[in-house]
């Protein structure tokens, strides 16, 4: 039976709860009736139009068929726009868009071009509105698209392999080399890790500020590289702190961290695989060649960072090829993705996380740095060893661009 007292507490704090309701809606629908004023007064009365419509697109990928080129773009604009005109290399040329020329704002469309191309000639391709704005896309040397199909799949896929595992696992097989070291170049080894990760996240972050551009307003692409690193990073930190309150070793608790560095470096290699397969979608496979052979060489010395960190213990054969396959595999994925489905926002939203995800990871390796450090000092060897870090990364970026 409930006592009055109990029955009192209860309608006190049912009370309470629907005051604080309240409090919290009352600014809600009070702004809701200042956005409803302003919108009946035509913005306080001003009234004011753009001069000239305000229209965009953003052209998502090109794809190449015999004959044919199709156009797969997004109407950026605060409005709907109709597509009147195409033009190839300043001449006037038929065209049909599915599912319809009058695109909605945000809305996808398709246009498809029957158009003679030649196989490495470059053609600049102009798109005309209703209104007669123009909306510019090039495409550098035609080659035709790669189709969906098993032959396709396992070349990409080899380019994964050749470019992310392969060089990760010889990165780990020099582990047996370097539980040798003493402990000044184990500290050197940790300051490089920090150096090749620093540079990663640098480089990373300016590919998905230099992506953002290109992305359309409505879309916010520098918001997108926001929440992939700041929401990479805490989430990481997150796991991280939970995996130290768990009660393991420090053994455990370095073989943790090593997953983490595994995690961030094959986030980061996703988004390398895309830009490699995005590079021979559009027929530009010279360039693809140097990528690949630029992240082979720098992706061995992201072995190294891996397994850095538990270069003192023993883990099982098992765990190192784990931590092989977490590096490495996601460079398979990126690259399916890159040469089969490529889009700006996603090409954005991986370069993003990967670069929260290795900067989460050098701040981790730089607190187990400063620990040892402060036990053991010796700066200039923790300098020497992220300079040396990072001008390996430099060095491997001028081949790969």
């Amino acid at each position: 039976m409930t006592t009055p007292n109990i029955a009192a507490s209860e309608k006190t704090e049912s009370g309470s709860a629907l005051k604080t309701i309240v409090l919290l809606l009352a600014p809600v629908l009070v702004l809701i009736g200042v956005i409803a004023l302003f919108l009946y007064t035509s913005g306080a009365g001003l009234n004011v139009k753009p001069a000239a419509p305000l229209e965009s697109v953003q052209f998502d990928r090109t794809v190449l068929k015999p004959g044919v080129i199709e156009l797969q773009l997004q109407n950026t604009s605060p409005d709907e726009i109709t597509l009147s005109q195409v033009n190839v290399n300043e001449a006037i040329v038929p065209f049909t868009v599915s599912p319809d020329a009058t695109i909605p704002r945000l809305g996808s469309a398709v246009v498809t071009i029957p158009y003679p191309w030649v196989k490495a000639n470059p053609y600049a391709i102009k798109i005309f509105s209703a209104n007669s704005i123009a909306f510019e896309t090039g495409i550098g040397a035609a080659s035709e698209t790669q189709s969906v199909d098993s032959a396709t799949l396992s070349s990409f896929t080899l380019i994964g392999l050749y470019v992310g595992v392969i060089p990760i696992f010889l990165g780990i097989f020099w582990f047996p080399a370097l539980r040798r070291m003493g402990a000044r170049a184990f500290a050197f080894l940790m300051a490089v890790t920090v150096g090749l990760l620093i540079f990663l996240g640098i480089d990373a972050t300016s590919e998905a500020l230099e992506i953002s551009a290109a992305v359309g307003g409505p879309f916010q692409g520098i918001g997108i590289v926001g929440l992939g690193i700041v929401g990479t990073f805490l989430l990481l930190e997150a796991i991280s702190q939970r995996q130290t309150t768990l009660g393991k070793s420090e053994a455990e608790q370095r073989l943790s961290v090593a997953f983490m560095i595994a995690i961030g470096i094959g986030l980061h290699n996703l988004g390398e695989g895309l830009a490699i397969g995005a590079a021979y979608s559009v027929g530009a496979a010279t360039l693809g060649a140097f990528l690949v052979i630029g992240f082979i060489i720098q992706n061995i010395t992201e072995g190294l960072g891996i397994i850095a960190p538990i270069v003192k213990d023993k883990p099982q054969w098992v765990n190192l090829f784990i931590l092989g396959l977490i590096g490495g595999a996601p460079a398979i994925l990126g690259a399916w993705i890159g040469g089969l489905f490529y889009s700006p926002i996603l090409a954005l939203l991986f370069l993003s996380i990967g670069a929260g995800a290795v900067l989460q990871v050098a701040f981790q390796i730089s607190k187990i740095v400063i620990k040892d450090n402060a036990r053991h000092p010796q700066p200039f060897t923790l300098f020497a060893g992220v300079m040396t870090g990072m001008i390996a990364l430099y060095v491997t970026g001028l081949i790969i661009k």
